[in-house]
């Protein structure tokens, strides 16, 4: 397997996405935004059809050249949007997701139907298809992971106290806005990263499974992204090595497969955590014990 220079291709680009989307996607987790990469996923794929759209009026070769550079501006557009629909507060933040939903795949397929194409030519980047990932593929996957990388590790202090108290953050003389924009950028970067491997529909999956799964093993942050990553990569690698030797699809394997890991680890967990009842059966109140012995 590791002979053919398409399964060479594959597996770096597999490697690259499970290392990425489950550092982002523990920080979307947190913020209790999961559903962000499919929304982010959705106009992802309008960027695609326009980027077949340019590339059939230069005349390139193939068409869909410009597809991933496409989806990358279209997804950073959506997300920045978003945020800054949420941030005002004028529209809540589930239905600006319904916009970006509704509105991506409208605009991708109508988009793709003005380039002269057809809705099947959109399916390798719904559903993934690592089959058709080129050199460049992997350059641009390879860029765009460790812009990923770089900012949600090396940034993890400041974005840790983001997600989990917002209004500490903005005591905390954080540049709060900012690093919201932040977020969702690098979160659309990840589904552009993601998208060749287990396709918009399933990018999502791909960012929130592995932190699920980590969330029930460890207990601190830093230990739940590390672990996370840990699984996104076992899963995106095992998950391309069985499409090799079967005819699945990779993008639904590697899903499958994650989904399988958080059913083990729901199970097994139990048996090694041991449930230990608290003496004060009212934690919230400091003084309830003190009362119950004065008694």
């Amino acid at each position: 397997m590791l002979q053919t220079p398409l399964m060479q291709r594959a597996l770096v680009v597999a490697v690259l996405v499970g290392l990425s989307a489950p550092v982002m996607g523990t920080y979307l987790v947190q913020r209790r935004l999961a559903l962000l990469g499919d929304g982010i996923g959705h106009v992802a794929l309008t960027g695609v059809a326009v980027g077949w759209l340019a590339g059939a009026a230069f005349g390139l070769t193939p068409n869909d050249l410009l597809a991933v550079p496409g989806a990358v501006v279209a997804s950073i557009i959506g997300a920045v949007l978003i945020e800054v629909v949420r941030d005002r507060g004028k529209t809540s933040g589930d239905v600006a997701l319904a916009l970006l939903f509704y509105g991506g795949i409208a605009g991708g397929v109508l988009l793709i139907g003005i380039a002269g194409g057809t809705t099947s030519n959109l399916n390798g980047y719904l559903f993934g298809s690592i089959a058709t990932v080129s050199t460049l593929d992997v350059w641009l996957s390879a860029g765009l992971a460790t812009v990923v990388l770089g900012v949600g590790i090396g940034l993890r202090p400041a974005l840790f106290a983001l997600s989990h108290d917002e209004e500490f953050a903005r005591a905390a003389g954080l540049p709060v806005r900012t690093l919201n924009v932040l977020v969702a950028v690098m979160a659309a970067l990840t589904v552009s990263v993601s998208m060749r491997v287990v396709g918009v529909l399933l990018v999502s999956a791909l960012m929130i499974v592995p932190v699920a799964v980590s969330q029930l093993l460890t207990r601190s942050f830093a230990s739940t992204m590390r672990v996370a990553m840990l699984v996104g990569v076992l899963v995106t690698v095992v998950g391309l090595t069985v499409t090799y030797f079967y005819p699945l699809s990779p993008g639904a394997t590697i899903v499958v497969l994650a989904i399988a890991v958080y059913a083990v680890a729901s199970l097994v967990r139990p048996l090694f955590v041991r449930q230990v009842r608290p003496r004060d059966p009212h934690l919230d109140v400091e003084d309830d014990v003190a009362v119950s012995e004065e008694a």
